[in-house]
């Protein structure tokens, strides 16, 4: 199964979907995707049975591995520093002022 959308396609793997969520802090992703209209009709919560709806997975795998931020920047959600991101690469060096 492959899912639709975003700037690039990949094959679609449930299994390693599954094993990166309990990576991932998930209000964090939420938001930021919810933001976009990317999770839309997916709870706030992460549900506990998660692995068994394909639904959800695909709409993570696309928020994961399909969709691509070309311009913007990330913000750390402990210090609140900003990483600009220019032409889909995020600049991580820290500003020593």
């Amino acid at each position: 199964m492959t899912c639709n959308g975003g700037e690039s396609e990949v094959e679609f793997n449930p299994i390693f979907v599954s094993g990166m969520i309990p990576k991932l802090d998930w209000s964090t992703l939420f938001q930021a995707a919810d933001g976009l209209g990317l999770l839309q009709g997916s709870p706030a919560e992460l549900v506990t049975d998660y692995e068994k709806n394909e639904d959800f997975l695909c709409k993570i795998h696309r928020v994961l591995l399909e969709v691509k931020v070309l311009e913007g920047c990330l913000q750390c959600p402990e210090t609140g520093q900003e990483f600009h991101i220019s032409r889909g690469v995020p600049n991580m060096l820290l500003d020593e002022a």
